[in-house]
């Protein structure tokens, strides 16, 4: 519920469940209480949240099979990595001087510069 998958999942839960819009109700009113318990750090509540949705979830998928079938779906598309390729950027950095590392992009994780030490 809290990360980038969540809005994907909420289709397949809304395919799966659209004839209860109550647990669809309560699902997202569940992702608010969620994300505030998170955001507050009251691992407590977020413990008790998921222990809820884990249970009803167990329930629904135990007593019908296409439900059970759905969460498999679900779970699988979830975990596959994408099917699409980002497309490769080249980028041309002309004029000025630079004295180290030069980065363009969207997003970076785990980037580390080694520097050589000066010398004077």
């Amino acid at each position: 519920m809290l990360t980038e998958s969540w809005t994907e999942a909420k289709k397949v839960f809304a395919r799966l469940f659209s004839g209860n819009g109550s647990l669809l109700t309560e699902l997202d009113a569940s992702r608010g209480e969620l994300v505030a318990a998170h955001e507050q750090g009251d691992s407590a509540v977020a413990a008790d949240i998921e222990a809820e949705w884990r249970l009803r979830l167990r329930r629904l998928s135990t007593s019908d099979p296409e439900t059970a079938a759905g969460f498999v779906h679900l779970l699988t598309s979830l975990d596959s990595p994408p099917t699409t390729r980002a497309a490769d950027v080249h980028n041309s950095i002309i004029g000025g001087v630079h004295l180290g590392p030069v980065v363009q992009a969207g997003h970076i994780s785990r980037l580390t510069f080694r520097a050589p030490p000066d010398r004077m």
